[in-house]
């Protein structure tokens, strides 16, 4: 594991530490809209190295989290229906809707939900139930979202006209943007994410260094690389030239990867959509293409209408909208560690691994 302790070297962390508080002699707030950012950052104890000054909030990066609760109560009614098998990730069958979960769905009612690893489980378990429609519950950024579309063009090409796919995905540019307009959380600086740069590269965030002359660093997700990525955004803030910079070298280029790119916009389309906690965001959601339509889940069932409960988890005290947007942090909830923890989570920034309530739940004392 010679690469990867190289990234983890305590030397080399303590100089990138002390450059970043001998440059800092402000206050300087940084975002970081990754999920596996957060972790990583309260796994290794960065906040606790760096000065009072450099502030370190998190933003809306966990694509499970972020899922609204209209979308969480849309699942549930296409799980109820009959010949229905209903396939999604792990993390998703506890997070809460507007009233309830896929997994108490699953144990009270009986429906046939099952938890997949990849869209490819699902296309097998709909070759193999041909008198079922099988529906995929389709979450993520644009990290996950080619290989959704891939999947879909599989499905295509394979003829299966029993497989679908209700698209929740959501993009993350956008998100950064609505967080910016609402002037709710003063933001000095990105730590922009890793996984999803792999795909979309740098020119997406650029607007955000033009227009609203806030640095953005792509970083990767080792403590040097993490550290390295606030000693750049101080640099830039202390020197006035902004712009948007890829530490993670060794897996992002600026272009991003265009294969994906191509075939994610082959398949999808932006629209709106709605974000747990924040609302609806303009152009930062995906919705199948009308070439691919016959698979699009939300055009074979005749829905009801969903109210939008996207700020609401299972109580009213649930404040998981106020830290999805950096306004709040999980200690600021009544319910932290009270009724809410990993093992009974009430509100969604708790139930996925890269939630920021399971974050502090975790690794805070």
């Amino acid at each position: 594991m010679r690469y990867i302790d190289e990234f983890c070297d305590p030397g080399l962390a303590k100089r990138l530490v002390e450059s970043i508080n001998r440059l800092s002699d402000k206050e300087i707030v940084l975002m970081e809209v990754c999920g596996t950012h957060t972790m990583a950052i309260f796994k290794h104890g960065i906040k606790k190295l760096l000065a009072p000054s450099i502030r370190l909030v998190s933003g809306p990066g966990c694509p499970v989290c972020v899922t609204a609760a209209q979308d969480i109560d849309v699942a549930r009614w296409i799980s109820r229906q009959k010949d229905v098998i209903f396939t999604t990730f792990g993390d998703m069958i506890r997070v809460p809707g507007g009233a309830s979960s896929l997994e108490r769905q699953k144990g009270q009612e009986g429906a046939d939900i099952r938890v997949v690893y990849s869209i490819l489980d699902a296309l097998d378990i709909a070759r193999n139930n041909p008198t079922k429609r099988v529906v995929f519950f389709g979450i993520g950024f644009e990290t996950t979202a080619p290989s959704i579309a891939s999947g879909i063009q599989l499905a295509s090409k394979q003829g299966l006209d029993n497989f679908f796919v209700y698209s929740c995905h959501k993009l993350i540019p956008p998100a950064m943007k609505a967080l910016l307009e609402s002037g709710e959380v003063k933001i000095d600086g990105f730590i922009c994410p890793g996984h999803v740069s792999t795909i979309i590269g740098a020119k997406p965030y650029e607007f955000i260094a033009e227009q609203y002359h806030i640095p953005c660093v792509i970083t990767g997700f080792e403590p040097l690389d993490i550290l390295q990525a606030i000693l750049m955004l101080v640099k830039a803030r202390e020197s006035g030239q902004v712009g948007v910079e890829i530490q993670y070298t060794r897996a992002v280029k600026h272009e991003g990867n265009v294969v994906a790119q191509r075939i994610l916009a082959e398949v999808f389309e932006p629209i709106d959509a709605v974000w747990r906690g924040i609302g609806v965001i303009p152009d930062s959601g995906l919705k199948i293409r009308q070439e691919y339509s016959r698979f699009d889940a939300l055009l074979q069932f005749e829905m009801p209408e969903m109210s939008d409960k996207s700020d609401l988890s299972n109580l009213s005290d649930c404040i998981c909208g106020l830290i999805l947007r950096g306004i709040a942090i999980p200690t600021d909830c009544p319910l932290f560690k009270t009724v809410c923890n990993t093992e009974n989570p009430v509100g969604a920034c708790m139930v996925s691994l890269e939630g920021t309530c399971a974050a502090y739940y975790k690794y805070s004392p």
